[in-house]
């Protein structure tokens, strides 16, 4: 039996796991990659097996990460089933084709201007239609179901209480008259956060596939986090700002919409001033998913159950504005009146909240609040990394805004929750695989597991292939192959010296012109940037220079 890891192997998205046995081809998630243009590009790459030879897939949750290549996957000839929660699959339902519907615009925004230089035209990913046909191989299951998928195989779905419908997943497979059993932990989620009941334990496991999104790093407390939030409102809107809040459609958008309901319900001494702030959820997926978190209400846990039966609703408050069409979205900008925009995407990559960050990023009356994970490569993680400067629309922003990183609204267990996880375990697994975390975090993990409880991880970092029977490394391929190819690299480095030629020209002619409407910090500035644009050159140089020794 082998284990194939073709994505969330050298970072935190693409997740997709290929178990091969000597009767059937199992795929445990199929993502999509998310971040940076260089990791956009894998999702064009083959799959790395053949999808007509997949007997069936299992889906760990709804996130795009973990599921947006699916429609990928049945337009190229998959037909098999997809097991999953039954709350899976109704999110997974709304998001696959709110993905579709973006890659298609993507492709019409680039062939418009395509058409304009005389390049070749691009089809998009996949389209809105492709995404309606993959969901109806959605097969779905409830938690602590014990399903026969085969007379070999079996699969039960525990709660991994990270989003809704979340699992673990739990597979039994017998080969060669011996039942193996492998858990992938897909994301697990906090304890003690509203809403989701915790992650559940896992007793034993012959092999586990776990994710180490922040194996690395200890959260502050939701407690924290929340006290925190609530003050950056507070001092925001009484300056006649805007807080605007780049938010997970799924997940961390009904967790604040949770937390903002219990604070305007519970603080009556701030009443006046509260009926003036607005909350406005800016993003028709999250409108969409809020109404199906609210159908789902039977997987909340024990608190949020007894708040719905006292005959509230904690997804829905009287400041609440749910915005669905472009011109409600453009009129919030235009809005002077202090206020909340919860919008996505979480990782400011796309969506409705470029526009908003670039109408309130060079703004210092207003807040700029992350409450979850941000990718390398990202908009999002330019900002908490505290750049000055940032291009949205290709136009030239700078930060003004007060940033705020509030890790404790994360979705994802932190290496104390990560490690109490698999603590739980009665015996060590035989192999541990880390996957799903960027390389620091990965390490950081196996180094603490070793340490405390003495098992020996296999950090994942690469596309890598692995007998289970023989402990064995089958194969490792270097992805950065894959992406950073010579003809790519040396397309990036010519235009990088067009730049640098163009910022030249432009600091000979301002020099000229210096005390004649020319400011000396003008041309500081264009010196900056060429400084910058020369190390970055020589970075990519030592690329180049590092594929072809």
């Amino acid at each position: 039996m082998n284990v194939k890891f073709l994505g969330a192997a050298r970072s935190v998205t693409g997740t997709c796991h290929l178990i091969t046995t000597d009767k059937y081809k199992i795929l445990l998630d199929c993502g999509l990659f998310q971040g940076s243009k260089m990791l956009d590009e894998l999702n064009e790459q083959d799959f790395g097996f053949d999808p007509l030879e997949i007997d069936f897939m299992i889906l760990s949750h709804a996130h795009i990460d973990h599921s947006g290549r699916i429609p990928l996957l049945t337009k190229h000839g998959y037909k098999g089933k997809i097991f999953c929660t039954d709350a899976t699959a109704d999110l997974v339902e709304i998001m696959l084709k709110d993905s579709g519907y973006i890659h298609e615009k993507e492709a019409e925004w680039s062939n418009r201007k395509a058409e304009r230089s005389g390049k070749p035209l691009v089809a998009p990913l996949y389209t809105f239609e492709d995404a309606a046909q993959s969901v109806k191989y959605l097969e779905p299951l409830i938690y602590g179901q014990l399903f026969e998928i085969n007379p070999d195989v079996r699969v039960r779905f525990s709660d991994a209480g990270h989003i809704l419908g979340s699992s673990i997943v739990e597979l039994w497979i017998n080969e060669k008259e011996h039942i193996t059993k492998i858990v992938f932990s897909g994301d697990l989620g906090v304890k003690n956060k509203p809403l989701l009941k915790d992650p559940t334990t896992i007793a034993e496991a012959d092999f586990l596939i776990m994710e180490t999104t922040y194996g690395d790093r200890v959260h502050e407390t939701n407690r924290a986090s929340l006290d925190k939030f609530i003050d950056i409102i507070l001092q925001t809107t009484r300056r006649g700002g805007t807080v605007v809040i780049p938010s997970f459609a799924v997940g961390r958008t009904q967790e604040i919409i949770y937390e903002l309901n219990m604070f305007y319900e519970h603080h009556k001494e701030l009443k006046q001033e509260l009926d003036n702030i607005m909350v406005y959820v800016d993003s028709p997926l999250a409108t969409s998913a809020t109404e199906i978190f609210q159908r789902n209400a039977q997987v909340f846990d024990e608190e949020t159950r007894a708040y719905i039966l006292k005959g509230d609703n904690p997804l829905d408050f009287k400041n609440l504005v749910f915005t669905r069409s472009s011109d409600e979205s453009k009129a919030l900008n235009f809005n002077p009146a202090p206020k909340i925009i919860i919008s996505a995407s979480g990782m400011c990559e796309a969506g409705r909240i470029k526009h908003h960050l670039k109408h309130h990023l060079w703004d210092p009356k207003c807040s700029v609040v992350f409450v979850g994970y941000q990718a390398e490569g990202t908009l999002g993680r330019s900002i908490v990394n505290g750049d000055k400067d940032v291009s949205i629309f290709g136009e030239k922003i700078h930060i003004n805004a007060e940033i705020h990183n509030l890790e404790g609204f994360s979705g994802h267990a932190d290496r104390d929750g990560l490690l109490e996880w698999l603590s739980a375990f009665k015996t060590a697994p035989k192999k541990i695989f880390l996957v799903h975390g960027e390389e620091n975090s990965k390490k950081g993990f196996a180094d603490t597991v070793k340490q405390t409880l003495g098992y020996d991880c296999t950090v994942v970092e690469d596309v890598s292939e692995y007998d289970l029977e023989s402990d064995l490394l089958v194969r490792i391929e270097d992805t950065r192959n894959r992406i950073a190819t010579d003809e790519h690299l040396m397309g990036v480095r010519n235009q990088l010296s067009k730049i640098h030629d163009e910022l030249e020209a432009i600091l000979y002619n301002a020099s000229l012109a210096l005390g004649n409407g020319v400011m000396q910090e003008e041309i500081n500035e264009i010196s900056n940037l060429i400084i910058e644009l020369d190390k970055s050159t020589l970075k990519l140089g030592s690329v180049v220079a590092k594929k072809e020794v």
